[in-house]
């Protein structure tokens, strides 16, 4: 014998998907969403690749580490696995507190740094 549900629990199970559905709308409005519909779900950094089963791992960096601004265009975001994403946060923070960035080859650039290679280039080229 099959067990009809009463008018209540219809109820309450309706709530409970328009609560879900309510929610989903939300999440999508959301930066993250918006981003993970616009780039493919790659980091930026190290070209890691993403799938449902690990896109958590996958986040959404502001370029300008401005999390107030956010674009529909997605200009000040990337997609940046956890551990690109905590270097590059801890880059800007050692720049941040430091005033300088850290170089490719590991040298760090002060702020008061003025040396140009190329300052005479164009004199040389002209003679």
């Amino acid at each position: 014998m099959a067990l009809t549900p009463s008018s209540s629990n219809k109820e309450q199970l309706n709530k409970i998907v328009l609560d879900a559905r309510q929610q989903k709308e939300e999440r999508e409005k959301g930066y993250r969403e918006q981003a993970l519909k616009l780039y493919p779900w790659i980091c930026g950094r190290c070209a890691r690749e993403f799938n449902n089963s690990n896109l958590r791992e996958l986040t959404v960096h502001h370029k300008n580490h401005n999390h107030d601004d956010n674009p529909s265009d997605g200009s000040n975001w990337e997609l940046l696995c956890l551990y690109c994403h905590d270097n590059e946060h801890a880059r800007y923070t050692e720049e941040t507190l430091h005033g300088h960035k850290q170089l490719l080859n590991g040298a760090s650039k002060s702020a008061g740094d003025t040396f140009n290679p190329f300052a005479n280039l164009k004199n040389l080229l002209n003679k």
